[in-house]
């Protein structure tokens, strides 16, 4: 790997609301707070009648704690909204005419659906992704190669306004296209790309096959988003060993841009807790968890205007540290970063499993490519409860791998995850790539 950059932490900081005090953070949350909630209490339909049918009102937040009087936030909700009021629903927080931007979800597994930004928020997007971009190295100049895509999807624009904020020369190369990306890196110096975890991983294959050497270009960054990998260890090791470069977590949602960014220390994704208010929540109990236990990651918007979230339940499993970093700052991190969504786990004979451990152990086992699948079918189900007795799993071999390599796989799965695992091995380029996000669980 390229060395990594000896810029001093200090110089790394973009806002000095970075290294706020906790006490200061949660003074400025519980304040903006209070302001936030009367806006949305009057703009939003939505809203309006939530905080009328438990008898809410702004004036009544006299502690941080005093949120979760109000109920949580579901995609349901936003759905049925869109539903109610075509085409931009009853959450939206700003009339007709003041919102400047929409960006709509992939659309993939149900109709796509619209959020809102006011050109407020496009700034204040803007800012927030430029802080974190700096945190991990990038300064005016540098050459950014923008590799998400941008029909439809968020993360394009939002990272290409935030690397223009910084002073960076932006090449808007969305995704496809994989050997003009490729060429354009070693050509035009690049020294910072952005992705997806799926679409990195098969520009490195790629520019494999086509001779180029990518730990020789000039990339000192390697920034992925929009699906797990950064933070999985396995993805994040393969991924350098084949850029040459640190790999960084971007963590956001269509709802929520951006939530929280690996910073240079790359401690897990530090919590934008200026611009949202976060609470970790027992999955079943909905009672909140102490830093280092897993919970599910609620949010609430400090200052969003077009379409503003109240106790927003994300569905990821996260695990809190609101201790100070090393490298000065003070905002929460996720350790680990997303560990898995709470409806995407999948129960196998009483243990419960993450679809990232899998791809944690997969993505650095030897003699595999980047690619593999989770296949649920009626094979691994009990035919009379149809509960998981185990999980189908297709990875690829690199032709160099042993002939065993699938039973090794295996009994390493086993032995970590201690659930039985029916390896499939198969010739190289035999499953499907993709330039935006991956699917890795299919159910047939």
């Amino acid at each position: 790997m390229k060395q990594p950059s000896r810029t001093p932490y200090s110089q790394t900081i973009w806002d000095e609301v970075e290294t706020w005090s906790r006490d200061r953070i949660e003074a400025f949350q519980l304040d903006a707070l209070r302001g936030q909630l009367k806006r949305v209490g009057s703009n939003s339909k939505h809203y309006q009648k939530v905080f009328a049918d438990v008898g809410f009102n702004a004036d009544d937040l006299k502690s941080l704690a005093d949120l979760r009087r109000l109920p949580f936030t579901r995609k349901s909700d936003y759905v049925a909204g869109l539903e109610a009021e075509p085409p931009f629903g009853t959450l939206a927080g700003v009339k007709p005419g003041e919102a400047v931007r929409v960006h709509f979800s992939s659309g993939t597994t149900a109709r796509p659906v619209p959020v809102l930004w006011s050109q407020a928020d496009i700034e204040r997007w803007a800012d927030l992704y430029a802080r974190y971009l700096y945190s991990q190295g990038l300064r005016r100049g540098d050459v950014f190669q923008c590799m998400f895509n941008y029909a439809w999807f968020v993360g394009g624009l939002g990272a290409t306004l935030a690397a223009q904020h910084v002073g960076a020369l932006v090449i808007p190369a969305s995704s496809g296209d994989t050997e003009r990306q490729i060429e354009t890196i070693f050509q035009y110096g690049t020294q910072c790309v952005i992705g997806t975890p799926s679409f990195m991983a098969h520009i490195a294959e790629a520019a494999e096959k086509m001779g180029h050497n990518l730990t020789q270009s000039r990339v000192k960054m390697v920034c992925v988003g929009g699906e797990p990998g950064a933070s999985i260890p396995g993805t994040r090791e393969k991924l350098e060993r084949q850029w040459g470069a640190p790999v960084f977590d971007c963590y956001g949602a269509l709802e929520c841009q951006p939530i929280g960014w690996d910073t240079a220390a790359r401690l897990g994704p530090t919590l934008a807790e200026d611009f949202i208010y976060t609470e970790i929540l027992h999955p079943e109990t909905y009672e909140p968890v102490a830093d280092g236990e897993r919970g599910v990651l609620v949010l609430t918007h400090l200052d969003k205007q077009a379409c503003p979230l109240v106790r927003w339940w994300t569905g990821d499993m996260v695990v809190r540290d609101s201790g100070p970093a090393p490298d000065g700052r003070t905002h929460a991190r996720l350790l680990g970063g997303v560990l898995g969504r709470a409806d995407d786990m999948l129960i196998v004979r009483g243990v419960n499993l993450f679809p990232t451990a899998v791809e944690d152990i997969v993505r650095a086992f030897p003699g595999l490519t980047n690619e593999y699948v989770i296949v649920i079918d009626d094979s691994v189900k009990d035919p009379k409860t149809s509960f998981l007795t185990g999980v189908r799993l297709k990875v690829e071999r690199e032709h160099s791998a042993s002939a065993d390599v699938g039973e090794l796989l295996s009994q390493r799965l086993r032995e970590k995850l201690q659930v039985r695992f029916h390896v499939e091995v198969l010739e190289p380029g035999t499953l499907p790539r993709t330039v935006h996000k991956a699917k890795r669980v299919i159910h047939e």
